[in-house]
């Protein structure tokens, strides 16, 4: 006679089967709301990433207009080339002879130069090779608009 404290010898591994195979569903339940939330976690993550890298970080470029004296000249014009599109964009210094170009991609050259009334900078380059994101140039306007352009200003 079976008694009823024990199972029957095959039913034991049956009944232990379907506990193992409740369990498992059970943490199946719980565990695949976390992997979604894991998965989505992960590829907003390397979304992002991705968008930094893929886009390069734009530069500024900024400094004064000076005079041969190397005072501030406020009301300067600085003309700023893109060599590319041949793009010119242009900035009046403020009253401290300050100017500021922002937002230009690093992957172009530029080239910058100042002029006030007759006088004129030098006209330098801003090569795509520099890597300086933020970029300090000092234009001295040191020859007249018809002169040959000499020095390294």
């Amino acid at each position: 006679m079976i008694s009823l404290q024990e199972p029957a010898p095959g039913l034991s591994q049956c009944c232990e089967r379907r506990r193992f195979l409740a369990r498992a569903a059970d943490g199946a339940r719980f565990s695949l709301p976390v992997l979604i939330a894991l998965f989505f976690i992960l590829s907003v993550t390397a979304r992002a990433t991705q968008d930094q890298k893929g886009q390069p970080e734009l530069r500024t470029v900024h400094g004064t207009v000076e005079d041969k004296d190397e005072n501030p000249v406020p009301s300067g014009v600085v003309y700023l080339k893109n060599v590319k599109t041949e793009g010119v964009k242009t900035y009046i210094a403020d009253d401290t002879g300050s100017y500021r170009f922002s937002g230009l991609d690093p992957n172009v050259d530029y080239e910058i130069h100042a002029e006030h009334n007759e006088m004129t900078s030098s006209v330098r380059t801003i090569s795509s090779y520099d890597s300086r994101r933020d970029i300090n140039l000092t234009l001295k306007l040191s020859h007249k608009k018809n002169e040959p352009k000499t020095g390294s200003n």
